[in-house]
C-alpha cells in the first residue's frame, strides 16, 4: 500500500510506523480535496488480493519459524521421550581434556526445564541458558568465575580455564535479564593437571574410547576422593564397560584365576632423569664435570641414570671468553619401595 500511493521512505519503515504514514497521508489527501485510494483501488481485483493473502501467510508463517527457533534457542537440550518415562535424573557432568579446557556434558529432563519455567514467570521469556564456572578452594568455598552463554539443541559444550593446576565445578540453567539464576543441575568437581604434563586427547573426542581411562583419571577417577558417580556412569553407558581401578573393574574373574597359579606376575619400574637449560650457545657447559654439547641455540639436554639414592648434580657453564662462570645445583632423591603382593579372590 505504501508502494502504491507513493510514500517516501517507506523501505525503513516498521509495521506500526507504515499504520502511521497511511493514516496520515490519507488525512493529507483528503483535506486536499483529492481522490482518497481506498484499499479496494490499491489493491485491484480479487486476484491481488488473494495475492496479499498469500503473503501474509507467508509472513505468518515466518514469523511463527522465527518464534520457533528464538524458542529452541533459549531450551536447553532435553532427553527424550523414553528416557524420561525411564524417569532420567537430570546430570551435568564435567571431564578434563587438557589443562586449559574442560568438556562439559548434561542430561536434563523435559519436566525440569517446565518447572524453570513455572518458576521463572513473567521473566521467562528474557532469560537465556548459561553454564557457571565456579573455582573451588581447597577448604572447598567456591567462587563463581564467569557466565557462558549457551544455545539450546545441544548437550555438550567445550569450556576454556587458565592458571591449572585449579579445581573446578559448574552450573547449568537459566539466568534472567535481573541476574535471576535458575540452576537445574550442579556438576562434580575436576582438578586440571599441571600445565605441560599431558597433551590433547583428541580435538573432536571421536577416540574417546581409547582415552576413556586417561580422561577418568584427569577428571579424579583414581584419586584417593574419587570421582562423581555422575561421570561414571556416563561413561560406563557410553563404552558398555566398568570404569574403576583395573582389580576391580577392567581385566574380570578370569585374569584373576590366571594369576593365582604358581607363577608372579612380572613387574619392575625403573627411572631416569632428564636435565635440560639453555645458554650462549658459544658458551662451555659441564654437569658434573662431563662436557655437555649445545646445539646451534644454545640449548643442551642430558639423560642420564637416577639411582636409589640422593644426588648433587653441579651444572656449570663458562662465558667463550672465560670471565664469567655460573653455577646451579640440582639436589634430587629417589627413594623406591616395593610393598607386597596382593592377591584376590576371582570369585570376589
Amino acid at each position: 500500500m505504501a508502494r502504491a500511493v507513493g510514500l517516501p521512505g517507506w523501505h525503513s519503515m516498521r509495521k506500526d510506523e507504515l499504520i502511521r504514514a497511511l493514516v496520515n497521508h490519507a488525512k493529507r489527501t483528503a483535506k486536499k480535496g483529492g481522490n482518497v485510494r481506498t484499499a479496494t483501488a490499491i489493491l485491484g481485483d480479487d486476484a491481488k488480493a488473494n495475492g496479499r493473502s498469500a503473503r501474509r501467510s507467508k509472513e505468518q508463517e515466518r514469523l511463527r519459524q522465527l518464534r520457533s527457533q528464538l524458542a529452541e534457542s533459549r531450551q536447553l537440550r532435553t532427553t527424550g521421550e523414553q528416557e524420561e518415562n525411564r524417569n532420567v535424573q537430570d546430570r551435568l557432568v564435567v571431564m578434563v581434556r587438557d589443562p586449559y579446557w574442560l568438556h562439559v556434558y548434561w542430561e536434563l529432563n523435559p519436566r525440569s526445564v517446565e518447572r524453570a519455567q513455572s518458576a521463572l514467570g513473567q521473566h521467562w521469556h528474557a532469560t537465556r541458558p548459561v553454564l557457571r564456572l565456579f573455582r573451588v578452594a581447597g577448604d572447598g568455598a567456591a567462587e563463581l568465575q564467569r557466565e557462558i552463554a549457551i544455545h539450546g539443541g545441544v548437550s555438550h559444550w567445550y569450556v576454556d580455564v587458565q592458571t591449572p593446576p585449579q579445581q573446578f565445578r559448574m552450573e547449568i540453567g537459566y539466568l534472567t535479564a535481573n541476574g535471576q539464576f535458575y540452576c537445574l543441575a550442579r556438576s562434580n568437581t575436576v582438578t586440571t593437571p599441571p600445565a605441560g604434563t599431558s597433551d590433547s586427547v583428541d580435538e573432536n573426542w571421536a577416540d574417546i574410547d581409547q582415552n576413556a581411562d586417561r580422561i577418568f583419571a584427569m577428571s579424579g577417577g583414581y584419586s584417593d576422593r574419587g570421582t562423581s558417580l555422575e561421570l561414571q556412569e556416563l561413561l560406563e553407558e557410553r563404552l558398555q564397560r566398568p570404569m574403576g581401578t583395573p582389580m576391580q573393574t577392567r581385566f574380570g574373574g578370569g585374569a584373576a584365576r590366571a594369576l593365582t597359579g604358581e607363577q608372579e606376575l612380572p613387574f619392575a619400574v625403573d627411572a631416569e632423569l632428564i636435565v635440560f637449560g639453555v645458554t650462549d650457545a658459544n658458551a662451555h657447559v659441564t654437569l658434573q664435570g662431563e662436557p655437555v654439547p649445545l646445539r646451534p641455540d644454545g640449548s643442551f639436554t642430558v639423560r642420564m641414570s637416577l639411582p636409589d639414592r640422593r644426588q648433587v648434580i653441579p651444572v656449570i657453564a663458562s662465558s667463550p671468553d672465560g670471565v664469567e662462570q655460573r653455577t646451579i645445583i640440582l639436589a634430587v632423591e629417589r627413594n623406591t619401595k616395593m610393598l607386597e603382593r596382593v592377591t584376590r579372590d576371582p570369585g570376589v
